[in-house]
């Protein structure tokens, strides 16, 4: 249990830590893990310096997680003097503040000042511009401790040669000066390769004889021979089938209708189709001679005669098949040296070349440069340290901000983002400023939709990029009738470059306190509008039906008598009016107002019946519905979504109804008065408004009103008193004599 006394601060509703000193980073190894908003979070996909969150990524998963981060809060505050400079997220440290005391702290002193002495400077303090540019630190450095030397390492003329020899035959690998170089490795290859062509050349001169029996003309001799090495073995094989079995020499040999075949086109076109037929024609003799080769090997055959068989059988007419493979045998050695191949990479330089380094033997030079450039390697790790430190001490306490505590995204102005947020949304007439990168939409649509909160997704293209990324947007404010997949909007990055975004789904939920009190209302209306249009189009549809069956019982009429004998039955036939039905549907209208009369009489009995008859109406109707958005609206939280996002939210972000309101703007115009517009629609005077409004209120009231008071249930609540005045509507119906309900 830690000792160390923490500040605690209240944050959308919840307790949190307060990170309000260097003190406080110092003791977070200390913070109960229980108590951080977050225990890990990704690295991709934030809106935060890539190369802090590579650092604080120590084991390079993807994932930063609490020990990572208490680690990295362990060796910033060891390093510095002055914890409290974390706070300000300065992007330059005085050189003094470096705790030289601290092993650690002493390197990076020190490096600190290297790097500065190299890039020419001549300040007391360091800043991220100056250690950006690695290769401008080392440019003027010839040794740097990354085990590479380039031809400027060294002073040495010889040295530099061989350097750029190795360089041109083996390659090379970038040096931290920006430079091409050799490492030890490359070194040490170069220099075997070099021994290897050597001892390879080495043996064929030493056994020269066996090795190249034609000479200098040997692999061209060799070549020729491959060339006809199959073509002769199918011959001999012919030779000693026929020799086997004489009847057989007539299938052996090409036939007589296969050349037919060709004969009749132009024979130069079919060097392929003869290719295929023997090399000579076969015969149990087995020679083969030198006049009777097919003349589409006759070439290759020439020039393995000129460079071989005239060689070994001067003044021979042909050769058998032993003579052949003598042949062949005499490439064995050959063929045995050229397998044994070695030091190819380096053959290009040629074996005197090769034996003249071997010679001079160079390589511990180059490899002695290498370990005097090694023996620097703590030093250039230090100065990559330096720049570890410039970036925690500009960035990590923002980071902290967005792990430990969320207090970048409570900020009350907006003026500071959260690292998860991706921008702004403009959409129908709103921004929603509280928009989220997503990596996985099947993950968000597995646990998004707990977070109480109305989402909408979108597929968002960057014209300019040519890339594409999808957003989650908050949405806590405004109507929601005209939102629906598909819909297009203007999405900008925090970057505020332009983005075209397309409503892929949408998660509703509770908006506001006022949308929910309109809903029941809304809901209600749009029943009747689709009840009363879905009607509508039964009744033309019948109406039509009706008037296509009276048109085709109707005779055409033969005379004028019969023509309008004929319209009126069609217009009795469309009206289909029934005096009868009328009169009952006028009765029912009567009594229906009959009873709404008496309703609205006994409403205004006394002056507070129609407020105590409001209130419960709209109690009854809205107050189920503001309660239950009251409720959702108080919990939205954005855990869900960070999570489906790869998170690991340990505590609840509320997006309460206060911080909501600063989430979503909605556009306000000024009022206009008298302006012309000749496309307007005119609107209805004001006073007509409110009469209209009135006169509905008191139709539904006294609608209501009549039913409870018909039923007694307003007698039963006291609302009014005893007495025939007071007597329910319902027996005052049946007090009516039955003249008076004829009479209606």
């Amino acid at each position: 249990m830690s000792d160390y006394k923490w500040n605690y601060c209240s944050l959308g509703g919840i307790t949190r830590i307060q990170i309000a000193t260097g003190e406080d980073i110092a003791h977070l190894g200390e913070l109960d893990q229980k108590q951080w908003t977050v225990l890990s979070c990704p690295t991709a996909g934030l809106n935060f310096d890539a190369a802090t969150l590579k650092i604080l990524d120590a084991d390079q998963d993807g994932t930063i997680h609490v020990g990572e981060v208490v680690a990295a809060a362990k060796w910033l505050t060891d390093v510095l003097k002055d914890k409290d400079l974390i706070l300000k997220g300065s992007d330059s440290l005085p050189l003094n503040q470096i705790n030289n005391r601290n092993p650690v702290g002493k390197r990076l002193l020190s490096s600190a000042r290297r790097i500065l002495e190299n890039l020419g400077l001549n300040k007391n303090e360091i800043s991220l511009s100056d250690v950006a540019d690695s290769t401008a630190i080392f440019a003027s450095t010839r040794l740097n401790g990354d085990g590479v030397i380039t031809p400027a390492t060294t002073d040495e003329l010889q040295l530099q040669a061989l350097l750029t020899t190795i360089l041109s035959v083996m390659g090379g690998v970038p040096d931290r000066s920006g430079e091409m170089g050799v490492d030890a490795g490359r070194i040490e290859k170069f220099f075997d390769e070099c021994a290897a062509y050597s001892a390879w050349r080495k043996e064929a001169s030493d056994h020269a004889a066996d090795i190249f029996p034609y000479g200098e003309k040997t692999a061209g001799a060799l070549a020729a021979v491959e060339a006809l090495r199959e073509k002769a073995a199918d011959y001999f094989m012919r030779c000693k089938l026929i020799a086997f079995h004489g009847d057989s020499a007539a299938a052996l040999d090409v036939s007589s209708e296969r050349i037919a075949s060709i004969s009749a086109g132009n024979l130069a076109k079919e060097e392929e189709e003869i290719a295929s037929y023997p090399l000579e024609r076969p015969s149990a003799e087995g020679l083969l001679r030198y006049d009777g080769i097919n003349p589409a090997w006759q070439a290759a055959f020439t020039a393995c005669r000129n460079l071989v068989l005239d060689t070994e059988y001067p003044g021979a007419e042909g050769v058998t098949e032993a003579q052949w493979n003598a042949v062949l045998a005499r490439f064995d050695a050959y063929r045995k040296w050229l397998a044994a191949k070695a030091g190819e990479t380096v053959e290009s330089l040629g074996i005197e070349a090769v034996n003249s380094i071997l010679a001079d033997d160079f390589k511990g030079a180059l490899l002695e440069c290498v370990a005097a450039d090694l023996a620097l390697a703590q030093e250039a790790e230090d100065i990559a340290e330096v720049d570890k430190l410039l970036h925690l001490l500009r960035h990590f306490y923002s980071f902290l901000c967005n792990y430990v505590s969320f207090t970048d995204l409570y900020t009350p102005d907006r003026s500071v983002r959260a690292m998860f947020e991706a921008g702004d949304l403009y959409i129908d007439e709103r921004c929603c400023n509280l928009c989220i990168r997503i990596e996985d939409m099947g993950k968000q649509a597995e646990t998004a939709s707990y977070g109480g909160m109305f989402l909408i997704y979108c597929d968002c293209v960057s014209r300019t990029r040519g890339t594409k990324m999808t957003i989650a947007a908050v949405m806590t404010d405004g109507g929601v009738a005209n939102l629906r997949p598909g819909k297009n909007a203007i999405f900008y990055d925090r970057a505020g470059e332009v983005w075209d975004a397309t409503v892929i789904r949408i998660i509703e939920n509770p908006i506001s306190i006022r949308q929910a009190f309109w809903s029941p209302y809304r809901r209600f209306a749009n029943a009747i509008v689709e009840r009363i249009n879905k009607n509508a189009a039964e009744k033309e549809k019948a109406v039509n039906g009706t008037m296509s069956d009276a048109a085709e019982k109707v005779a055409v009429p033969a005379g004028a008598e019969e023509a309008k004998a004929g319209e009126e039955a069609l217009k009795k036939a469309a009206s289909g009016f029934d005096i009868a039905k009328f009169a009952g549907i006028f009765a029912a209208i009567g009594l229906a107002l009959g009873f709404v009369s008496a309703a609205l009489a006994a409403l205004f009995t006394h002056w507070y019946t129609p407020l105590v008859v409001l209130l419960v109406l709209v109690v009854c109707i809205s107050g189920p519905s503001m309660f239950l958005a009251w409720q959702k609206l108080r919990k939205r939280n954005l855990g869900p979504v960070l999570n489906a996002n790869g998170w690991a939210v340990n505590s609840s972000i509320l997006i309460n109804i206060l911080f909501g309101k600063a989430l979503t703007t909605v556009a306000k115009y000024p009022f206009l008065k008298n302006a012309p517009d000749p496309f307007a629609i005119k609107k209805t005077p004001l006073w007509k408004k409110w009469l209209r409004g009135v006169l509905c209120f008191l139709a539904a009231f006294g609608i209501t009103f009549g039913i409870l008071y018909g039923c007694g249930t307003l007698h039963r609540w006291g609302l009014f008193g005893g007495g025939a005045a007071e007597q329910p509507v319902a027996e005052h119906i049946a007090d009516t004599p039955a003249s008076a309900a004829d009479n209606n």
